[in-house]
């Protein structure tokens, strides 16, 4: 293989290890670019990783719950659902290209968990808090 064809297979096997990365820091910007239309912002990822550690009474059940509760301190590591049992894939995109690649799935476990774990919706400046945290 000569050096121009070296060249472009380095170049072609960087641009593909890089596309997941470059994906899902577009997704990222475009939902926090939608919180900051509903008035969010700036946002802070030592604010979400705050956010990320804040325990709260559910009114249910009276245990206490946190995104740590199932999701663990380390986002590079699985969690372990607390009711279900089931493993729950490391939320970091830098080890799970499949995290916050998709809109929608954001905004499906926003809804989800926040109601779970906090009994409400989490505000626009938490959730772009959060993504701020998770990502980097």
């Amino acid at each position: 293989m000569n050096v121009r064809h070296r060249t472009l297979a380095i170049c072609l096997s960087l641009g593909l290890l890089t596309a997941p990365l470059v994906s899902w820091a577009t997704v990222v910007d475009d939902q926090q670019a939608l919180y900051q239309d509903n008035g969010a912002g700036p946002f802070n990822a030592q604010r979400g990783e705050q956010l990320w550690q804040r325990e709260v009474v559910n009114r249910k059940d009276g245990r206490v719950r946190s995104c740590t509760t199932c999701h663990g301190n380390n986002l590079r590591l699985a969690g372990k659902h607390i009711k279900t049992g089931k493993v729950i894939d490391a939320l970091s995109p830098s080890v799970n290209e499949k995290r916050l690649s998709s809109a929608k799935k954001i905004r499906k476990w926003f809804k989800r968990n926040c109601k779970w774990t906090w009994g409400r919706e989490c505000t626009a400046q938490e959730k772009g808090d959060f993504l701020s945290f998770i990502q980097r």
